[in-house]
């Protein structure tokens, strides 16, 4: 019988009983801040979590005891990553919700597909553990209003891994323009290009004895298994991903935000489609979205499948002020004067120019260093939950705004649409029967 979100809740709701009444001294030996150590579980295993591997590792004291994947394949070959990296075999789990059992484990961090971001992270919260989420830390507002709310009300450490925030020329160029380096800034243009390939028109197809699609799917309503979805396509159907918005954009749109110091905006408006292919690709491959606040405007282009670039860069950021523009990207910064002359550049000397940013980069490291001093001696977190999911709120409402073909008008406090029910009808999502949050 397979177990539910709420069955499996009750599970840990009954150890957690066992907890308060009694601990032994060697499991008293485990518990974080009983010794130096911080035991780690990374669940999902593609990509982007051999950042969190090599983040991890470049902590002290850290280990990771549990992973957690629902492909055979990504844990066995990760599993191989852990032993090389930190000298132990990790205990290697279909269901993430097992080494959420387990007393030994302080630190859940998450890298699966976006469907699951929010359910995964309210799951680890609920027993008791700190968690490090990938960005978009939600599928859709109402989960990151959630996060939010679990954090609060369970006190652990959220850090979400908009990693930007921790990159030593970004938070220095940030100061500076904060200091005045080029006076009032009004205007921030954001932009990711790429050339996406087809996904094509998927067949229907036996589910391979690799994957537990069940599982996979988790809270999401079920569909039949096709042939183009697992292990990456799933990012352009409306279903498990959030688009090229959510899955790049999130990064320069939070650095807009972050130059311009603004929270939420007036109004979204966005604008695109799918023009390059046709196939079964649901999200745009061309989107421009504007940002509109009272004295100030967020711009961001996305191209999925053409990457002519902007100023040389495939992705990055120009934020224009009264005295010039500053543009940012991973390799560092430039400054420019009203005429368009170069007056200082400075640049990274690592490489941090991946276009999905799955590999190893120093800003993942600094993330994961910062989030563990928070934990540990209670250092600012560059990036808490509540600050990272503006951000992924704001690119889930130009999602909503182009799904709906109009101009979103909010409440600047919270973001939430207003008088527009057939919007706010988008702002959930509906789960699968037993999954719901």
């Amino acid at each position: 019988m397979k177990q539910t979100r709420k069955q499996f809740l009750k599970t840990i709701a009954i150890g957690s009983v066992g907890l308060a009444t009694g601990i032994s001294a060697k499991s008293y030996g485990r518990i974080l801040g009983a010794n130096d150590r911080l035991n780690f579980a990374v669940v999902g295993l593609r990509s982007r979590a051999y950042a969190h591997l090599a983040g991890i590792k470049s902590v002290p004291n850290t280990n990771i005891t549990h992973i957690a994947d629902v492909d055979s394949r990504e844990l066995e070959k990760f599993s191989n990553g852990v032993n090389k990296k930190f000298g132990t075999t990790p205990i290697k789990e279909k269901d993430f919700r097992k080494i959420l059992e387990s007393k030994d484990v302080d630190i859940v961090t998450i890298a699966s597909p976006d469907h699951w971001h929010a359910t995964m992270a309210i799951m680890a919260l609920q027993a008791g553990k700190h968690v490090f989420v990938e960005k978009p830390c939600s599928h859709n507002p109402h989960e990151g209003e959630m996060i939010i709310a679990a954090q609060k009300k369970f006190g652990k450490v959220v850090q979400m891994g908009n990693q930007h925030r921790s990159a030593e020329l970004a938070i220095e160029a940030m100061n500076r323009i904060h200091g005045g380096l080029i006076g009032d800034t009004y205007f921030g243009k954001a932009w990711y290009t790429n050339n996406r390939k087809s996904i094509g028109v998927g067949k229907p197809a036996p589910v391979p004895d690799y994957l537990d699609w069940d599982l996979w799917q988790g809270p999401a309503p079920r569909v039949p298994y096709k042939d183009n979805i697992h292990p990456y396509n799933w990012h352009w159907f409306f279903r498990w991903g959030t688009g090229e918005s959510l899955n790049n954009g999130t990064h320069e749109v939070d650095l807009c935000r972050w130059a311009l110091n603004v929270g939420y905006p007036d109004s979204v408006t966005s604008t695109g489609g799918r023009y390059h292919d046709k196939d079964d690709w649901e999200f745009y491959d061309t989107l421009v979205t504007n940002f509109k606040y009272k004295d100030k405007m967020i711009s961001w282009d996305g191209l999925c499948c053409n990457d002519k670039k902007y100023y040389g860069r495939s992705r990055g950021i120009a934020v224009y002020g009264t005295k010039g523009v500053v543009i940012l990207d991973r390799q560092g910064y430039e400054v420019y004067d009203l005429e368009d002359h170069k007056l200082e550049e400075r640049t990274v000397q690592d490489k941090n120019t991946t276009k999905d940013l799955q590999s190893i980069d120093s800003m993942t490291d600094a993330h994961f260093r910062n989030f563990v001093n928070a934990i540990q001696n209670g250092e600012k977190l560059h990036s808490p939950i509540e600050e990272g999911n503006v951000a992924v709120t704001m690119l889930h409402l130009s999602n909503i705004s182009w799904r709906v073909g109009r101009t979103l008008n909010l409440n600047n406090s919270d973001g939430h649409i207003l008088n527009d029910a057939e919007a706010m009808h988008l702002w959930k999502r509906q789960y699968e029967k037993g999954w719901e949050l």
